[in-house]
């Protein structure tokens, strides 16, 4: 029983994909395109039209006989609430089954602690729906993305350094108040996800997100799946050590590679060379104007980003990475030294063969990437670790 019902799932959220993809798309060229058989491609289309997510929508053009009937998302009658979870603020946004944003509401947590947070986001939540008339039993879940080691299987913070949340299980405490499924990963993840199916990275089976700005992230897809490691802790790019002897990281540890590229780190950075600037913004100011030590700030910051980036390919070898994050407003004045370094210590001219993409975002592509997370689950097959647990 849990193997077929293992395989159904499967091939549902394959049927979900193909029309993603491709729709609006008849049932004989889905399975076609699926290798599933006419009877099955039009039972479980059956039912997904019955659970709301896909409907009928204009005849196609006749082959030789009867119009076919197109199959195509139905993002008019199912949502999902993708929540960014910061240290002193929340951006939920609302988002229908194509990843477009239709309604967002901002959250200022004048707490901390986990319960507190729960009932400001679930009545965020709240909020969010009403102002959009949209019905709670239109929504097929919530995502929320968040800095930290988070096991996403288990909905559990592990380790939230900003939040200093440590086992928390904060998708249980949504999903009691909201009476709703919650799914929980890394912020990183989160936006790594929404690549995958609806950015760039959409038909790109290896690639890598990494993002810097308060830190530095990194999100992994190695043959078409995010990769998280043995407990979800996959992926601390910000915290290779670059010198053992460097500055003393808020990890403990010196010399990480934060305390090179991190925005906080640079503005230290920055003091400790005589410069006195107080943002980022500032300190790009500077460097546009030609201020000397802000420009070498950020050429060092660049030099040690693309010599890690190398060692992350020379690993890996991803056919494209993305850079994303706040600290992308640097610009040139750290990219192109970047890109040096990368081109230096790459092995083999492999640098040849990756695209590099430097993409700005906000906290409403923050709050959509975690809606991700959800649509994730409707569209791409359960995770193959699962067919491990199945009784054989």
């Amino acid at each position: 029983m849990a193997r077929r019902e293992f395989l159904k799932a499967l091939n549902r959220s394959a049927i979900l994909n193909i029309i993603k993809t491709y729709g609006p798309i008849a049932r004989t060229d889905i399975a076609r395109l699926s290798g599933l058989s006419p009877a099955a491609v039009t039972g479980l289309t059956a039912e997904l039209i019955e659970d709301g997510l896909v409907f009928e929508k204009q005849e196609g053009d006749s082959r030789g006989g009867r119009k076919p009937i197109l199959l195509a998302l139905d993002a008019s009658h199912a949502y999902v609430v993708g929540i960014k979870l910061a240290e002193e603020s929340a951006t939920l946004a609302l988002t229908d089954l194509n990843s477009e944003v239709l309604a967002q509401h901002s959250v200022l947590l004048t707490r901390r602690e986990p319960v507190p947070v729960s009932d400001l986001l679930a009545e965020g939540v709240r909020e969010l729906l009403r102002s959009a008339q949209v019905d709670h039993d239109c929504l097929l879940g919530i995502g929320v993305g968040l800095a930290g080691l988070i096991d996403s299987n288990a909905g559990i913070c592990r380790v939230s350094p900003h939040n200093g949340w440590r086992d928390v299980p904060f998708a249980h405490l949504l999903e009691e108040r909201l009476d709703c499924p919650v799914y929980l990963d890394n912020n990183v993840n989160t936006l790594t996800r929404v690549e995958q199916l609806y950015g760039v990275g959409q038909h790109v089976k290896d690639f890598l997100v990494v993002t810097i700005g308060r830190g530095v992230g990194l999100g992994i897809v190695a043959n078409g799946q995010v990769y998280r490691g043995a407990h979800g802790a996959g992926g601390e790019f910000g915290h290779i050590v670059v010198d053992p002897d460097g500055l003393v990281c808020n990890c403990g540890n010196r010399g990480c590679l934060e305390t090179f590229v991190a925005e906080p780190w640079l503005l230290r950075r920055a003091h400790l060379a005589g410069l006195e600037v107080s943002t980022p913004e500032e300190l790009v100011a500077k460097a546009k104007a030609g201020n000397p030590t802000a420009i070498e700030t950020l050429s060092r910051a660049g030099a040690v980003f693309g010599q890690a980036l190398s060692t992350l390919v020379n690993l890996l070898e991803p056919a494209l990475i993305i850079i994303s994050g706040e600290g992308v407003r640097a610009g040139e004045f750290m990219f192109a030294p970047m890109r040096d370094a990368m081109a230096h210590h790459i092995f083999d001219r492999q640098a040849e063969r990756i695209e590099l993409r430097i993409e700005p975002l906000s906290d409403d592509t923050w709050a959509r990437g975690a809606a991700s997370l959800v649509l994730a689950r409707i569209f791409h097959a359960p995770q193959l670790e699962r067919q491990a647990a199945l009784p054989q």
